[in-house]
């Protein structure tokens, strides 16, 4: 916990410091909703096709980026507000502009009482 994950267009990856937002995104997070940095995980995961609307896919006009963070829960509505909005300043931060309109959107949920996490590290 948190189980975070970052769907991107990957049309934005010469443009989208990831190394850079996991960071800022782990501090944002321990911070605001009082994470372990140790427990903060996060997954990058390209598409390779992104459609809006009627627009067609291959005129590159736009692009996308949605970042879902999963805590334990018990936290309050305004605390994953709070951290909502920190997250899309995150991305206005550590993604160049474009040429294409950039969706960016995040969501905090609550992960389901059967969660379970193991760290096992080989020898």
């Amino acid at each position: 916990m948190p189980q975070i994950t970052v769907d991107y267009s990957r049309t934005l990856e010469p443009a989208f410091d990831r190394g850079g937002f996991a960071r800022a995104l782990h501090e944002a997070v321990v911070e605001i909703a009082a994470a372990r940095p140790d427990a903060c995980t996060t997954q990058f995961r390209p598409s390779t096709l992104t459609a809006s609307g009627y627009a067609d896919p291959a005129e590159g006009e736009h692009a996308a980026v949605h970042v879902s963070i999963g805590l334990l829960a018990g936290r309050a509505d305004e605390t994953k507000a709070r951290l909502t909005e920190a997250v899309l300043d995150l991305l206005r931060e550590h993604l160049a502009e474009q040429d294409a309109t950039v969706h960016a959107s995040a969501e905090i949920r609550d992960l389901d009482p059967s969660y379970r996490k193991s760290d096992r590290r080989s020898p």
